[in-house]
C-alpha cells in the first residue's frame, strides 16, 4: 500500500491543482473517524441505508431467486453494522449461505469477525484483508452464486468514467445471473445534503485532516495541521459534493520519503473527495452503462436513499 500511497500523494501535491485520494482516508484512524461520522444526526446516510437492510431484508432475499447455497461478498465491509440485519435475517431463516467480508483494515475486519461470531452463532464467515478485485478473482470459480455487496454510498466517491470502470469490473468478476446490492444516495433537499458533509462538530474536517497525519506518519513530511482547514460545497445540478482541504497560509511543507518540498500558497486547495447524489434516473443509466440489469431499487420511507439490486 505504502508505495501506491507514496506514488498517489506525490502525483496528487506536485499536480497543477492539487488532490489526494479519499480512498486514503482509511488506515486504522480514518476508520475510526467515520464510525463517528456514521453516528451524527446530521449523517441521515447510514440511517437511511439501515432501515432498508432492516425492515426490507426479506425482499431482498426474495428479490435474489437464488437456489441454495450462495455466497454473499461484501466489498469495504467496515464494521458490518448494516448488514448485520440481513445477515441475521438469513440465519434465523437456516438459509444456507457463506458471507465473504473483504475491507482493507485488518482491525475493522478483526472487530466485525468476532461480534458476528457471538451474535450470529451459526453464521458462515470467511473474512478477507485486501484488495477487492484480487479477492474478487476467486468468485469466478465458485459453483454457487454470489451476491455482492456494495453499501454505503461508495461509488459515489468516483467520477463517472471512473465509476463505469470500476462497476464493469465487478462485472468481470461476476458470473451470470449473480447480483449487486449497491448502495446510492438520492438526490434531495441541498441543505439537507450540505449538513451531513459540512457538520457543525468538526467530525468531517478531522476525518480530512487525518490524512496529513498519516503523510506525516508514513511519508515522514511535517505537515502543521493546524494550518490547514477544511471546506465542502455540494451542487444540487450536478449531484456532486466535493470536498477540501485549505492551506491557512503561505507555507512549505517536507514530506522527507518523497524528496520533496510541497510549496501552498495562501488558501490553496487541496481536493480529497467527491460524493456523488443520483436520480433514479441516473442510477438506470449508470446500470445500464455498466452492462447490468437493474432489477428493483429498495428505498428507506423518506426517499433519501437506494439500495438498488443489479444482475449480470
Amino acid at each position: 500500500m505504502t508505495d501506491t500511497f507514496a506514488k498517489d500523494v506525490l502525483a496528487g501535491l506536485t499536480a497543477e491543482n492539487k488532490h489526494l485520494s479519499s480512498k486514503y482516508f482509511y488506515d486504522d484512524n480514518g476508520s475510526r473517524i467515520f464510525q463517528e461520522i456514521m453516528n451524527m444526526p446530521e449523517y441521515y446516510l447510514t440511517d437511511a441505508e439501515f432501515e432498508i437492510l432492516s425492515m426490507q431484508s426479506k425482499q431482498i432475499i426474495e428479490a435474489l431467486k437464488f437456489s441454495q447455497p450462495f455466497n454473499i461478498i461484501e466489498l469495504g465491509a467496515g464494521d458490518g453494522f448494516k448488514t448485520f440485519k440481513l445477515l441475521e435475517n438469513l440465519v434465523n431463516n437456516k438459509i444456507d449461505f457463506k458471507y465473504v467480508p473483504i475491507d482493507i483494515s485488518q482491525e475493522a475486519m478483526d472487530i466485525l469477525t468476532k461480534r458476528l461470531k457471538e451474535r450470529l452463532l451459526d453464521l458462515n464467515i470467511k473474512p478477507q484483508v485486501g484488495d477487492y478485485f484480487e479477492i474478487l478473482k476467486v468468485n469466478r470459480e465458485s459453483v454457487y452464486p454470489s451476491l455482492l455487496l456494495f453499501l454505503g454510498s461508495n461509488i459515489g466517491n468516483y467520477q463517472k468514467d471512473k465509476a463505469i470502470e470500476l462497476l464493469k469490473l465487478f462485472n468481470d468478476n461476476m458470473k451470470d445471473g449473480d447480483k449487486l446490492l449497491i448502495g446510492m444516495d438520492l438526490k434531495k433537499n441541498p441543505v439537507t445534503i450540505h449538513n451531513a458533509y459540512y457538520d457543525k462538530h468538526g467530525i468531517t474536517k478531522r476525518f480530512n485532516l487525518n490524512l496529513l497525519l498519516r503523510i506525516n506518519r508514513e511519508l515522514d513530511a511535517d505537515f502543521k495541521v493546524d494550518d490547514f482547514d477544511f471546506y465542502c460545497h455540494y451542487n444540487p445540478d450536478n449531484g456532486e459534493v466535493k470536498s477540501y482541504i485549505v492551506s491557512l497560509r503561505e507555507q512549505k511543507v517536507n514530506i522527507k520519503k518523497l524528496n520533496v518540498v510541497v510549496d501552498f500558497g495562501y488558501h490553496e486547495l487541496i481536493w480529497t473527495e467527491l460524493s456523488k447524489k443520483y436520480s433514479l434516473q441516473d442510477i438506470k443509466l449508470l446500470a445500464e452503462e455498466a452492462k447490468f440489469k437493474l432489477n428493483h431499487n429498495f428505498l428507506d420511507c423518506k426517499h433519501f436513499f437506494t439500495d438498488s439490486l443489479w444482475e449480470k
